[in-house]
Formats: structure tokens, sequence, C-alpha cells
């Protein structure tokens, strides 16, 4: 990462709050040329519940300061009930949230030192509410970067996957249970900070009961989702994300969806910013940004828009591996998307296991294909080994060998290459299918099959059966009759080389990463009526040799930081063959660091384990806790959140305790009890 500190502009700080028309003090640190009053700047804005004065105070200094530097100011602003904002958060992107979002933009708009245009940015929730913003059509917005992001928030979010419950819904959930913990901090709210946070323990809920009573797409999961009318945005928009983040559909989506000038970005990283991107190679995207905001909101020429719609990483052969610090590769373009230079190859499904291409179904018919079913009814084990849907900040979380999921799964693999693939776009895989069971699920994994055997999941997709014809109205199967149904795979762009082979697997289960079905199901696969398509690229060397290369990570000067207790991270999967449990534990612990400027000790660290029972479907559960404190001198807050949940084939039940406290006294308890039913999940 490249320093910056001899900016073209001077840059102050100043953090305070605005108040919205109902009296609610929002809190918000703002960084802006010092002559902006003069020379008025465009504002950018990123609106977050994650707390600009501890937890995203490393980040926000790095980027918000670099692009005051260059003529803008940066503001972050917390969300309603979060950080030093007044109120209490009970949930993802209420319409409150949306309404502050655009009284925040107008208040923007007025400042003497803002020049009345204002752009939005965020990753993750900050790139939800901006595209959920844009959709309101606010006059100061004029232009959006959103970052691995979603415009459905059912069918491609943190919480359901092709109708199946992710277990990142309850990973995610218990993230923001600990979040709202949190306390404001005394120093800016003074004696007012006790009672909101007692405000806040007592009013924010338990969101995942919230998100268990809507495990079909309804309403309740249509509001933000944009792509239910993408003619509302009508603002320009970039959108960016990673191949090991859960998000990169949304990025196609958008570029085919809207109808307004338009880029997209992947590289290969997980859920982070590209100047910070891992895995690597990361690039200079505040340079980046700042070519699109100048285009935007200046009006200056940056030749941004004269450059392809899409570029994407086009990943190499790798060996499989649950950490990455660098994915080799290059960066290659399409001019618009859909592409039309993007052609679909076949390839169909064989009794003998087969991935035969359709240009040799006629050569070949009736020596590889006798017409038998394929039956498979997978273990509980498969999926220990694909890492989480999201994968946050590339701890060891990516999938790793496949050939340990492999066993429990119905494969089918080409023969080894003789001419290379490439691939950009959505995989699809097409099946005629019949479950034994009402409620089922099937998993595909799409691997990279090296010259070893080493066997590395590329792609993935996963579809809860009764939501073969809608995610809305699902429908159980009857058993025992076949269904002829597509399951689209994760977008990928992926180059397989000469001598490796294209593998895809099919099981019943892919646990933890998605809640199992009720009971264990048999899949019968008819392979004649099945294929795998691939969306099939020529490479283009002239036009790759010609693309404005991206220049080295850039960002403005780091908080002073102390580090007290270093972060520690694991991820086990542990057999308990005596007792027949397998279980999964992740830990993520970020030890204990002080921020120098305003004196606070910040302590955080989360367990989760996922189990089960050989063979037992009653058995799973997901369990997780968090402990979170914050120290300055006398004034120490503590809390710890524990959540869990089970099943059995009828219904979910949730468990969970909040404790908080003040110095070593327990200010505040709670516990929670529920039982959901099963809804066709």
């Amino acid at each position: 990462m490249h320093i910056v500190s001899d900016f073209p502009r001077d840059v102050q700080e100043e953090e305070g709050f605005i108040t919205l028309a109902d009296g609610c003090r929002l809190g918000v640190r703002i960084w802006r040329p010092v002559d902006a009053e003069s020379d008025p700047v465009p504002a950018i804005l990123e609106y977050l519940p994650y707390r600009k004065r501890d937890m995203t105070a490393m980040r926000d200094v790095q980027t918000h300061a670099y692009w005051a530097g260059h003529g803008y100011a940066g503001v972050r602003v917390d969300i309603r009930g979060s950080g030093e904002s007044d109120g209490v958060l009970t949930d993802e992107y209420l319409q409150q949230e949306l309404d502050d979002g655009v009284a925040i933009l107008h208040w923007l708009g007025q400042q003497p030192w803002c020049t009345g245009d204002v752009g939005m940015i965020g990753i993750s929730w900050g790139g939800f509410n901006g595209l959920q913003i844009a959709a309101l059509q606010p006059p100061e917005l004029k232009a959006v970067i959103t970052l691995c992001s979603t415009d459905d928030r059912y069918a491609d979010d943190v919480h359901h996957m092709g109708g199946c419950l992710l277990g990142d819904n309850l990973s995610w959930a218990s993230t923001m249970f600990d979040t709202n913990t949190c306390p404001p901090d005394p120093l800016l709210v003074g004696e007012r900070w006790r009672e909101m946070w007692q405000e806040r323990l007592e009013g924010s809920g338990l969101w995942l009961a919230t998100w268990l009573q809507h495990q079909r797409r309804d309403d309740y999961w249509k509001h933000g989702s944009v792509c239910e009318d993408f003619s509302r945005i009508r603002c320009p928009v970039y959108a960016v994300s990673g191949w090991a983040d859960g998000y990169c559909n949304a990025v196609f989506r958008l570029l085919a969806g809207l109808d307004v000038p338009r880029k997209g970005l992947v590289g290969p990283w997980a859920h982070k910013y590209p100047h910070l991107g891992v895995p690597g190679p990361a690039i200079g995207f505040l340079q980046e940004s700042l070519r699109w905001w100048d285009y935007w909101l200046k009006g200056q020429e940056t030749g941004i828009m004269d450059e392809p719609m899409l570029r994407v990483w086009m990943q190499e052969s790798v060996p499989p591996s649950a950490r990455y610090d660098m994915r080799p590769g290059r960066w290659v373009a399409e001019p618009s998307w859909p592409s039309p230079r993007i052609e679909s190859q076949h390839f169909r499904l064989t009794s003998g296991h087969d991935l035969m291409p359709a240009a040799q179904e006629a050569a070949v018919s009736g020596t590889h294909d006798d017409g038998t079913p394929l039956a498979v009814r997978s273990p509980l084990s498969v999926g220990l080994y694909a890492g989480k849907w999201c994968s946050y900040n590339a701890p060891p979380d990516l999938p790793h060998d496949q050939r340990d999921e492999d066993g429990g799964s119905l494969i089918f693999q080409t023969a080894r290459l003789e001419q290379a693939i490439e691939i950009c776009g959505q995989p699809v895989v097409e099946l005629d299918i019949a479950a034994d069971q009402p409620v089922a699920m099937v998993a595909l994994r799409l691997s990279d099959i090296a010259q070893d055997d080493k066997a590395t999941r590329i792609s993935y997709g996963l579809l809860n059966l009764t939501h073969r014809d809608s995610d809305e109205f699902p429908q159980p199967l009857e058993p025992g009759k076949r269904y002829r149904v597509r399951v689209p795979l994760k977008h990928i762009a992926q180059h397989f080389p000469v001598g490796n082979a294209i593998r895809l697997s099919l099981s019943t289960s892919y646990w933890p990463l998605a809640w199992p079905s009720p009971v264990p199901v048999t899949l019968t696969v008819h392979p004649a009526g099945c294929r795998l398509i691939l969306p099939c690229r020529e490479t283009q060397p002239q036009e790759e040799a010609a693309l404005t290369q991206f220049g080295p990570p850039e960002a403005a000067p780091p908080l002073a930081v102390s580090l007290i207790q270093p972060s520690q991270e694991a991820w086990r999967v542990i057999r308990d063959l005596a007792n027949d449990r397998t279980t999964l534990e992740v830990i993520n612990d970020q030890g204990t660091f002080r921020l120098d400027d305003i004196d606070l000790e910040l302590t955080s660290r989360v367990v989760e384990r996922y189990s089960y029972a050989y063979g037992n479907y009653d058995s799973l559960s997901g369990w997780t806790e968090w402990e979170r404190s914050f120290r300055r001198g006398d004034w120490m807050v503590r809390s710890v959140t524990r959540t869990l949940m089970t099943s059995n084939a009828d219904s979910f039940r949730l468990r969970a305790t909040l404790d908080a406290f003040e110095g070593d006294s327990r200010v505040f308890a709670k516990s929670w009890d529920e039982e959901i039913p099963r809804d066709l999940v």
C-alpha cells in the first residue's frame, strides 16, 4: 500500500451530528478540504451501522481523507441506532433508514462547503443502501459506487441461495446481535451514553427470528430489492465485487438490468475494498474511484466511460486451498453485458459419469450412456470443506480440496482437455431429477481437476427443489416424479488448462453452508436429460494488451494504533469417531488494540460451531458466541451474546442470550427461546 500524504488540497476532519426533522441526531464524521467553504466540493457519502468512531475508523481515515485531499468531502454517517446516532436499530434496510439517507443527502447539498452534488459509496450494507436510496431518486445523488452488494435480497444475499437457507444467515444474524450491543462513546454523547445503550440492549431484538419468519420470497424481501424495478435507478452505477465474495452475481445482473451509464469490476477478492483486496492482486481502487467521481460529480473528462463496461480477473488454475495471498490470472474485458462474444458450450451427463461435449455426442452415442438412472443420498459431511458462502476478510474460509466432498456425491467429468477452455459468466446445470421426499435440495459444484487429481472448486449452486418454479410460491415435490429443473451456479471467470479436466459434482446436502432438508433424501438423476452449460469465451490478446492498467493501491496515512493482544483465527473440522459426532469450529479472535487518538481499547472474539451426529438430521446445530469490550481508563463495557439454532423435521428452534456488563457488574440480561415452523425448507 502506497501511503499518500501530499494531497492537492489540505484536509481537515470534523466529527459531530446531523439533526433530522424528527429531532433524531445522526453521528457524522467529515473529511474535507480546509478551503471548501470558499471553493466548494462535491460530497461522497458512506452510510453504515458499523460505527465510524471505532469499528471502521482505520479504513475510513485512509479512504475518506484520500478523497478529501483530491477535492471532495468524504462523509461517514452512522445509521440511526448505531455508533453515536440516536435511536435503536431493529433490522436491515428499513424504510426509516432509507428516508434518513435521503434527508442526509439533502443536508449535504445545503452545506456551504458542498457544491450540491453527492455520490454514495459503500461495501456490503453501504453498497445495498446506495442502490436502495438511488431508487428513491433524491436530486442530490448524482452517482453510486456499490461494492459487494445485491439487487435481490431474497435470491442472492446472506440469507438464502436457490431457496435454501444459508448457514451464513445464522452467522450474520449473530454478528449484528453483537454489534447492536455496542454503546455510544461518552466522549461524544456525554452522560446520555448509558441511557442510549440500555435502549439498544432492550430494543434491538433477535433479528434471526425475524428473518426465519420469512422463508420464501415475500414482501419482506422485495422491500429493498432494486431488481423489482431497475428503472427506478436513474443515476450512473459502478458495481464492484470479487470472485471470493458472496455477491459477484449482482454485478452482472446490474449491468444487464439497469438502463443508465454503468460499469462493472470483479477481481479475485473476498468481501473487501479492492485497494485492500485479498486474495490479491489488490488494485489502486481509490484512484479508480476518483476517475468515476471526477467524471460524474465534477464533469471532468477522465476517459473512464470510454473503457469497456465490464472488467474481470480471469483466474488461472491453482491447487485447492482455504486461503490464498494471490490468485494468478489476468484482466479481461467485455464492451457490454450480456456479451455477444460469450458462447454457450453444452456438456451432457452420462450414466458412465462422463461430461460429454455436445459435439461428441453423435460419435459416441450408445457407448457411454445406457440410459441407466443414477441415485445419490449424501452424508451430512458433504460441505465441511465448502468454506463460507461469503469470504468476508479472507481468513481460511475458502473451499478446500473437493475430493473430500466428492465421496458422498455423484460426479461427472470430462476427459483430460486437449485444448484450454476459458469461461466468463454464469454456468448453468439442467437436471432431469426425482426425489423420494416432498422437500429436497440439490447442491452442484464445478471443479478444476489438476493433473495430480487435486480438485479446486470453481463455482457452485444450490436449489431447494420445492422452489423449482418460484421462490414466492414453492410447491412440495411428488415423491418419485421426474422434474426438469435449472440450477444457475455462481458467475466466474476461469481458465482450464490443457491436461486438466472439468468435474461436476452433485449432492443432496451441503452442510453447514446450507441448512439441510428436513429428513435424508435420495435423488435419482436421469443423465440423458441433464446438461452442464458453460459460458465460453475466446481470448482477446490484442484487446487485453490495450486495457488501461490499474495503478498500485494508494491510501491516506493510517490511524495510530497500538497492538495489545494479537489476533488469532482457526477453521477446524473435528470428527469424534467415538461419539459419531462431527463439528466445524470457526474462531475469529480479533485481539485487542488501542485507537491512540481517542485512547479507546477494543476487543472482540467470535466462536462458531456447526455440528451433527452421524446420520441424524435432528441433531443439527449451529452455535455462535460473541464477546466484545470497549475500555478507556476506568470506563469499561462488555457484552456477550450467544445463539443456538437447532431443527427437527417440522421446525427451527432458536435459543439466545445477551449479557452486558459495566465494569464488573452485569447491568443487562435477556434471553430468547423461539420455535419457528419450517416452510418447505
